[in-house]
């Protein structure tokens, strides 16, 4: 007993005590099921410990990196055009064209034909674990393997293994019912496997042309499982599958090569695959010729967010490498900003309304414009069902609209926003009224001042010495200043009576980071509508330690008034350390949730509504469009993979893990910009 709690606490203060040093040495541990592989992961822990005590903070690869966005990464976002035209390969047609003037085209099946949504091939066990109820299943699954191998190696002579032989390892030395565990398995690899899109393209077009196609994989599956796979993913037509585990010999041996050709005769073969040595040399070492193709993991692995939880950092990552990694298509930066970093986010702050909303039973969701555009979106395509309900509903709102409607609650607020913000910043006094829309009253500021000696005219700028004076005016005039409002008071009320249509509770949703849209619409709902319905506020991130007011909501966070999902006082409390929206934090994010509708001015006007929802054709807009379309296609690719029914939901922790990636990457080139303006 006390050698196990010395071990415990030796593994607890190496490992357990920080975070990265824990998910690094796992990375290698897990691969090193052998006993003499062991003191390596044992030096490589050492390693871990030994940087981090002399302060190696941030690291990529071998040394120890504190919480946040790994800065090599950053600067290597930056140093591309896009990461899809980084690897846009030869048309399907071209290659196509280059494989048909063969005989036989062979296929590598998995991370060729068939991509799965993981970084890494083994992290399917993950799956496999959940579907058996079974702890830890991942490393004892990667054992198996590894001891079935050694066996087949001492009792066959070589290394191929099938899945019979790995669970026979698993039901003797693990208590886990082999024909239970081999279903399960096969059920998970046949549900998430999905097609390459660019080879689907040039096996269509080889099929076309009426060319024999086989498959080559090594692998523990039977041929019969495989072929299926293939079939589902729109491979049919393959005249031979043939697998290492069925023929006792490999790719990675080379003597499948040979087994395959004695079995189809002779001719002019060629293998496709991304292995450089299994399919690329050994290929050509057998007679073939071959077509290297680049693995999309390895490629898209400089680029991709690591310090994320396994299985969701996992799934993002295959997701990601395979849609812009597998060739097909080069997309430009906003697409990609969207679907790397934005699609992630707003699907797990959209999983996280949707379980705040249904654990609340709260009756409406109000998605306030315009981040709310893209956020309604997703969660229209998340859950139709409540789309067919009525639930959803996108609203108009702004912070200029609230500052206007609860100027009579929020007094100090209104007077702050207009006026003590807009100090010494160039803004006349004609600018300042026309933006409150009081521009009638400013001859009698002009008039008043005079009288007192002052003589404050409209083409004077609000400064610090001549604010008071305006407010003391504004103050005077107080109900004069109010009546200006109301008639978008009722307005606005009856536009909000519509959207909520009788519910007695709502969420209303926003990016951040007070939480002042919610609340305006609350006091304005309650106090002043009487509308009778309880608003809680739903948000992405709070105000940081950064903000000049850094415990503005406080209050209300504390009674669930406000909720976040990324980061608050209460929770994640690093990422609100670091978020800093003096640094272009807020902004950056910000555009993650671009909409191509204009700023919402106000319930003023006689075409106010057609106005607000009438997208702008400018390029900025453009940009909103193209970022959409990337945070939409990786939603959609997300649900079509199965990756839905693998993870509940995304954690804030996770979503925020690309965005700090992100975050930094703009500001850097905030920065190189604001150097190259200086240097002009």
């Amino acid at each position: 007993m006390g050698l196990m709690t010395l071990r415990m606490n030796v593994y607890g203060t190496l490992v357990n005590r920080v975070p990265e040093i824990r998910e690094k040495y796992h990375m290698v541990r897990d691969r090193q099921t052998a006993s003499w592989q062991r003191p390596i992961a044992w030096f490589y822990l050492g390693t871990l410990n030994l940087g981090w005590l002399l302060g190696w903070k941030k690291f990529s690869g071998n040394t120890v990196r504190a919480a946040g966005p790994d800065m090599r990464t950053a600067k290597r976002l930056l140093a591309v055009d896009t990461e899809s035209a980084a690897s846009v390969r030869e048309t399907p047609a071209a290659l196509a064209e280059r494989l048909s003037a063969f005989d036989v085209v062979s296929f590598d099946v998995f991370d060729t034909l068939l991509l799965r949504p993981f970084s890494s091939p083994e992290d399917l066990f993950y799956i496999v674990g959940q579907k058996l109820d079974y702890l830890d299943f991942r490393r004892i699954r990667m054992e198996a393997e590894q001891r079935a191998r050694e066996r087949c190696l001492k009792e066959k002579g070589h290394r191929e293994v099938t899945l019979s032989d790995i669970y026979d390892w698993l039901e003797q030395e693990a208590g886990i019912p082999k024909e239970e565990g081999m279903r399960a398995e096969q059920e998970a690899e046949e549900a998430l496997c999905f097609a390459n899109p660019y080879m689907l393209e040039v096996f269509r077009l080889l099929r076309g042309k009426g060319k024999r196609i086989i498959a080559l994989s090594d692998m523990y599956l039977p041929s019969a499982v495989i072929a299926k796979m293939l079939e589902k993913c729109g491979f049919s037509g393959i005249v031979g599958c043939f697998v290492s585990c069925e023929y006792g010999c490999s790719k990675s041996d080379g003597n499948l090569y040979g087994k395959a050709e004695q079995l189809l005769g002779t001719g002019r073969f060629i293998h496709v695959g991304d292995n450089r040595v299994s399919d690329g040399e050994n290929a050509r070492k057998a007679g073939w010729e071959s077509v290297l193709y680049g693995n999309v993991n390895a490629e898209g692995a400089p680029f991709r967010a690591m310090e994320m939880s396994p299985v969701t950092g996992s799934i993002y990552r295959g997701l990601v490498n395979a849609h812009l990694h597998n060739g097909l298509k080069g997309r430009d930066r906003d697409y990609e900003c969207g679907f790397v970093y934005g699609g992630i986010f707003a699907l797990g702050y959209c999983q996280f309304i949707h379980n705040y909303v249904q654990e609340h039973g709260i009756e409406k969701i109000l998605f306030l414009a315009r981040d709310g555009d893209i956020l309604s979106r997703v969660y229209r395509l998340l859950y139709p069902e409540e789309e067919a309900a009525g639930k959803i509903r996108y609203v108009l709102w702004s912070r200029l609209a609230a500052v206007k409607l609860t100027a009579r609650y929020y007094k100090y607020d209104y007077f702050r926003r207009f006026l003590f913000h807009k100090v010494n910043q160039g803004f006349t006094l004609e600018q300042i009224f026309e933006a409150m829309e009081l521009s009638d009253l400013l001859p009698g500021l002009t008039a008043e001042s005079g009288a007192a000696g002052a003589s404050l005219r409209g083409k004077d700028t609000l400064t610090d010495k001549n604010v008071h004076a305006v407010k003391d005016y504004l103050n005077r005039h107080w109900e004069e200043v109010l009546s200006h409002y109301e008639s978008q008071l009722e307005t606005g009320r009856r536009y909000y009576e519509k959207a909520l249509d009788g519910a007695a509770s709502a969420a209303v949703v926003d990016i951040g980071w007070a939480g002042s849209g919610a609340m305006a619409l609350n006091v304005l709902v309650n106090r002043v509508w009487k509308l009778n319905c309880e608003i809680t506020g739903i948000l992405a991130g709070t105000n940081t330690r950064h903000n000049a007011e850094p415990d503005m909501s406080e209050a209300q966070l504390a009674d669930g008034k406000l909720v976040s999902y990324l980061f608050s006082q209460s929770h994640n409390r690093d990422l609100w350390e670091r978020h800093n929206a003096s640094k272009g934090d807020n902004v950056a994010m910000e555009k993650l949730l671009s909409s191509p509708f204009p700023s919402f001015r106000g319930f003023r006007g006689p075409d106010w509504e057609a106005q607000a929802l009438r997208p702008r054709s400018d390029e900025e807009a453009g940009q909103a469009e193209r970022i959409q379309a990337g945070i939409l296609d990786f939603c959609r690719l997300y649900l079509e993979s199965g990756a839905d029914s693998c993870i509940a939901s995304i954690s804030g922790r996770d979503a925020a893990a690309p965005a700090c990636l992100w975050m930094e990457a703009e500001r850097k080139r905030m920065a190189k910009e604001d150097i190259q303006c200086v240097l002009a």
